[in-house]
């Protein structure tokens, strides 16, 4: 897997430093594409870079000290994706990926013309490919997406013969940020979120949130087996690579291992990505907030 590993695995922390420092000063600035999600939920789309893209190398970013962001309003995500742009641009990343749903729905629009950078969200490629494989499609998502209503418009705005229902499920991101997902209160709670759409007779479900494929095998169990699962992460990597082949971006040499930062604890991240990773990353700690501040101030001495 495409990570530095931690003390217990095969890197020492001085081999750490060495190679990171190393492939800092080889490796162009603008090689790498930054992805970014609330937390460990933007791993699935990780994963499917790893797997589509294997040569490209990746700045990770969660901002674990804000999760979750299912239940906050409209204009707390559009300044929170702001400073996490404001980052990457400053890191000189070549795309940045949202892999989080709820910054898809609310804040892709008002920032993708305010960067120089080509910035892709989940919502539209879940669309497409939900439409393409069912006729009654059912969306679990964060609160915060169901309320921006951004699934039900794509859909319908590519097929308005399609039926789509929704439900808000916000338990479900707290459960795989604390490792619950294995326990009997997931498996009450996903039975709870999923009975109002399985007596609507649905053919597909739309991950809403990134969050959620960490919980597919309770929900394989819950659903009827003839219900197609769509990863919204599968079919965003496939669209960045198309963008990255039109734009002449695409890179052609071995990647880089990714550089994982968080807003929160970056012990508690790394341990909680292991399980997902194959490997225990590296991950180190950053505080937007007070870049920000700092970028403040030398503007108004400038």
């Amino acid at each position: 897997m495409n990570c530095f590993t931690s003390a217990s695995g095969p890197f020492s922390p001085l081999t750490q430093s060495l190679n990171t420092l190393i492939s800092d000063l080889e490796q162009p600035v603008t090689d790498r594409i930054g992805l970014f999600d609330s937390g460990v939920g933007g791993l699935t789309v990780l994963r499917e870079l790893y797997r589509q893209l294997p040569r490209e190398s990746v700045l990770y970013f969660g901002d674990t000290a804000r999760l979750p962001y299912g239940n906050r309003s409209a204009s707390e995500i559009l300044q929170f994706v702001r400073e996490i742009l404001d980052w990457m641009q400053q890191q000189h990343v070549k795309m940045v990926l949202m892999a989080c749903n709820t910054s898809s729905a609310l804040a892709l629009e008002s920032v993708r013309s305010e960067y120089n950078f080509p910035i892709l969200g989940l919502i539209l490629p879940g669309a497409k490919a939900a439409v393409q494989r069912g006729q009654r499609i059912g969306v679990i998502a964060t609160p915060a997406t169901v309320a921006s209503e951004a699934y039900p418009q794509a859909i319908q705005e590519i097929d308005p013969g399609r039926s789509v229902w929704q439900v808000g499920c916000p338990e479900f991101v707290p459960l795989v940020e604390q490792n619950l997902i294995h326990t009997p209160r997931a498996y009450e709670v996903a039975r709870s979120y999923l009975t109002p759409l399985m007596e609507q007779q649905i053919d597909t479900l739309i991950y809403g949130c990134t969050h959620y494929p960490h919980l597919e095998p309770i929900l394989r169990t819950i659903l009827p087996r003839q219900v197609k699962f769509i990863d919204p992460a599968v079919h965003l990597v496939a669209a960045a690579a198309r963008e990255l082949e039109l734009l002449g971006l695409r890179n052609n040499r071995a990647a880089f291992p990714t550089r994982f930062y968080v807003s929160g604890c970056p012990q508690q991240f790394a341990h909680l990505s292991t399980q997902w990773l194959g490997c225990t990353p590296v991950v180190e700690g950053v505080s937007l907030r007070e870049l920000a501040l700092q970028t403040a101030v030398a503007e108004s001495i400038d």
